[in-house]
């Protein structure tokens, strides 16, 4: 059964510009947030507080925070791997804090330097620190179907990763195909054995679209009953495994989706489409929203 309505985390203005290898202007990311927020969206993740040295692309996000036109009605969160990241965030007055997991141990000792349970032992501060200044904690879990060290990632190492997070407070868990490589059905596996551990009202999906799947794999989440979806307006944000090949799933082809099924999100697609388009004009390159180059008159 499908659910009623459907929360979308917009991730282009973090996961999305972090991609990017050209300098973006701190004026255009500051537009394109208060554009996000008018359009109805009620969660941007509008930066990340990592070293400089690792995301250069993300080192203004507490400019960022500070010259953007918050809405009241709009959650603005940042991504915080350390204490020190979660300090700077508290400081820019962000009103949620996500951390990152791997389900592969070779993805996350390539990516962080450590093994799983290590990377989930760091976050323990960072999360009961979050708490004690009563701001929540929302969690990435990456490479849920497969890695690309690792190949094919078992559902049940998915599952009891997300429930030691959800254990230590996290309040959602977002499910990451981080490579693209999954398909509706060894999507609704994955989730099937998530759900297990972890209440499905908890989870969010977030597809990136290398292979041309992430529409239907999001389908297929919300046929198990997941009713947030992550995604990336204009489909900002490339894929590092897969030379040419996209990442993120545009928000707009989303909404498309969401509208066809006649499920609510309170998002208009049009002020999505034109806040894509201004960004894509900004990088210099095409929208990559394929229901954005449909509809462009």
């Amino acid at each position: 059964m499908l659910p009623d309505h459907v929360n979308i985390v917009e991730v282009g203005p973090r996961d999305g510009l972090q991609n990017e290898t050209s300098e973006i202007r701190l004026k255009h990311k500051v537009e394109l947030i208060d554009r996000l927020s008018a359009s109805g969206l009620r969660h941007i993740e509008a930066g990340s507080f990592v070293s400089a040295k690792w995301v250069p692309q993300m080192a203004d996000s507490a400019e960022v925070l500070a010259k953007i036109k918050r809405h009241p009605d709009v959650i603005y969160s940042a991504l915080t791997p350390n204490t020190r990241g979660l300090e700077a965030a508290l400081a820019a007055k962000t009103d949620c804090v996500a951390v990152f997991a791997a389900a592969s141990e070779g993805f996350s000792q390539k990516n962080i330097n450590c093994s799983i349970e290590q990377s989930i032992d760091r976050f323990i501060p960072v999360i009961e620190q979050a708490h004690a200044s009563n701001i929540p904690v929302r969690a990435y879990v990456s490479c849920v179907i497969a890695c690309p060290y690792d190949g094919p990632t078992d559902a049940q190492q998915v599952a009891d990763v997300a429930d030691r997070l959800r254990e230590l407070g996290c309040y959602e868990i977002s499910l990451g195909d981080t490579i693209g490589v999954g398909t509706p059905e060894n999507i609704k596996t994955m989730i099937s054995a998530v759900a297990q551990h972890v209440p499905v009202e908890q989870l969010a999906i977030h597809c990136h679209d290398t292979y041309g799947q992430a529409i239907a794999n999001i389908y297929a989440a919300l046929q198990c009953g997941v009713s947030t979806v992550d995604s990336s307006v204009a489909g900002l944000g490339g894929c590092p495994y897969a030379q040419g090949a996209s990442g993120n799933v545009a928000t707009e082809d989303v909404l498309y989706l969401l509208q066809g099924l006649g499920i609510e999100t309170g998002i208009d697609l049009g002020e999505i489409i034109e806040a894509g388009n201004f960004i894509s004009g900004r990088l210099d390159r095409p929208n990559q929203s394929k229901v954005a180059l449909a509809l462009k008159t």
